[in-house]
């Protein structure tokens, strides 16, 4: 998609903060409030905007550390994938997860309280997913990087 500059300041101000109102987004980006509005709904209905969400303090929530896991299977089949995502849905903890091409199939950020815990969900759950061959964690000491999604045309544009 093209995005001119008033999506893109929509955009950019969503994802700096979507709880403000629709009259103060039009004046963050420079537009009244009617055509901020129309724009709006139709970055929705295009599918750009998918949802809105909150990002929440993991550490205030009780969550230390998280927990990177790579999760290779013992088959690629369209079952095997299948049922080891229906099952990796319903884990505790997991908070994202990707199926990948490469050396392993699967990678997880599991969030948790302290090493026990995630001792027990390893044990629990992720060792008794389907079709589960091999299982690697790295534990993350700190986000370094964490931020938005680029946004077409503009400088934090991959290239």
């Amino acid at each position: 998609m093209d995005f001119d500059a008033p999506d893109i300041r929509i955009l950019e101000a969503i994802q700096d903060g979507a709880r403000m109102t629709l009259a103060e987004l039009a004046e963050r980006v420079g537009l009244s409030a009617s055509s901020c509005q129309r724009r709006l709904q139709r970055l929705e209905q295009d599918g750009v905007i998918e949802r809105y969400s909150a990002i929440l303090n993991e550490s205030r929530l009780g969550y230390q550390s998280s927990v990177f896991v790579k999760i290779t299977l013992d088959s690629q089949t369209e079952a095997a994938l299948g049922a080891f995502e229906a099952a990796a849905a319903d884990c505790p903890g997991v908070v994202d997860c990707f199926l990948l091409a490469g050396e392993a199939d699967y990678l997880m950020r599991v969030v948790v309280r302290d090493m026990r815990d995630f001792e027990r969900i390893h044990q629990r759950h992720l060792s008794r997913l389907p079709h589960v061959q091999r299982i690697q964690s790295n534990v993350a000491l700190r986000p370094v990087v964490h931020r938005s999604v680029p946004i077409p045309g503009t400088a934090r544009e991959p290239r």
